[in-house]
């Protein structure tokens, strides 16, 4: 299979290296110049590609180890877009005071520089494999503030906002693309948050109907795919939360699933490691020639899947859509922030190494 998604496949994020996480926190205290920071993250790069690819992954990613937060830290250059403080939904496990900030829109938005492009370029310098690109959804830009968080002085119509918006992921995706980004993730939690009836109810609260917003992202979605190179592969990846191992969300597909296969990708990453996500009932809908990459190995803990019990779950998503159509992956990253979840470095590259080998065992590839 030469175009991705890859039978096995990964979300992205990585857990960081303790050296990584101790260097940032010197510099963020002004301890460590920025060029030594980079230099650090350099090198951490560098080993995680070596041990991707050393484990038989075909495509590589960076492990966001640059980033703090796998959204914000993109979202928050974008032209328009302030970081405040959430006063909304919280994470629904006890024992997680931090939250991340929300991004919310203070004027018109638009991508008039490059976001994270030198992040791509240094990753493509040190691969001889597909380097992946993941960046957040442009519906990321609404789902957690709404229309509360969106300034009505800069757009008194909503219409006017998601033209931008796509605009500006336009001019962006358009960046990565002549670097030689030719794979590419929106990371998109908003498809699965509106399977849950309290996110839903946010949404009213927020001001927002959770019936009609499924269209709408996916609209957006495809507004701002719309000048994207013919030879890049473009997946979705939709989660629940991962945050130092916690989750937000939960509820079956259905309610949002045909809205999400209506994107215009190549595949999507869905999470299907506990219950909380449902059957795979939901998958009647993969359009013919798409590909779903099953989120069966779960990043929120240690314990190893055993390869029997992935191959079954497997055979049993295989009995709604062609075999063909799917390929495997963890449920998420493993470092969603730069927190971590609670699972060590050793259980993350076990895990991975585990994808690879079922992958060869059901598809004879990876």
């Amino acid at each position: 299979m030469s175009r991705p998604p890859f039978r096995a496949d990964q979300v992205g994020s990585l857990l960081r290296p303790a050296e990584l996480s101790q260097a940032r926190q010197r510099w963020r205290r002004g301890e460590l110049a920025a060029e030594a920071l980079r230099a650090i993250e350099d090198d951490a790069v560098r080993a995680a590609v070596r041990r991707q690819e050393a484990l038989g992954l075909r495509a590589v990613t960076d492990g966001e180890f640059r980033r703090d937060w796998w959204h914000l830290d993109f979202l928050s250059q974008l032209d328009g877009v302030t970081l405040t403080e959430n006063a909304g939904q919280k994470f629904t496990v006890a024992g997680q005071g931090e939250q991340p900030p929300i991004a919310s829109v203070t004027g018109r938005v638009a991508c008039s520089r490059p976001i994270m492009v030198d992040h791509f370029a240094f990753l493509k310098s040190v691969t001889t494999r597909l380097p992946k690109m993941t960046i957040p959804s442009p519906s990321m830009l609404h789902l957690r503030g709404g229309r509360a968080a969106i300034s009505r002085s800069a757009y008194p119509d909503l219409d006017e906002f998601w033209d931008d918006v796509a605009a500006a992921y336009r001019q962006a995706i358009g960046h990565l693309a002549a670097a030689g980004c030719r794979y590419l993730q929106l990371d998109d939690i908003t498809f699965a948050y509106l399977c849950d009836p309290k996110i839903r109810q946010n949404c009213i609260a927020n001001g927002d109907d959770p019936d009609r917003l499924p269209r709408r992202y996916a609209e957006v979605i495809n507004a701002a795919l719309r000048d994207r190179p013919a030879d890049m592969a473009v997946t979705i990846h939709t989660c629940r939360g991962n945050f130092k191992s916690a989750w937000v969300a939960e509820g079956g597909y259905d309610p949002v699933v045909e809205a999400m296969f209506s994107t215009d990708v190549d595949g999507w990453f869905m999470e299907f490691d506990s219950a909380r996500a449902g059957g795979f009932e939901p998958l009647r809908h993969l359009p013919a020639g798409k590909k779903v990459v099953l989120g069966l190995v779960t990043t929120k803990q240690g314990d190893l899947e055993s390869a029997d019990d992935l191959r079954r779950r497997i055979d049993e998503a295989a009995r709604v859509v062609p075999l063909a159509q799917l390929c495997l992956s963890p449920q998420c990253g493993f470092s969603s922030t730069h927190h971590g979840n609670a699972l060590s470095q050793d259980d993350q590259w076990r895990k991975l190494e585990r994808v690879v080998q079922v992958a060869r065992e059901v598809w004879g590839e990876s």
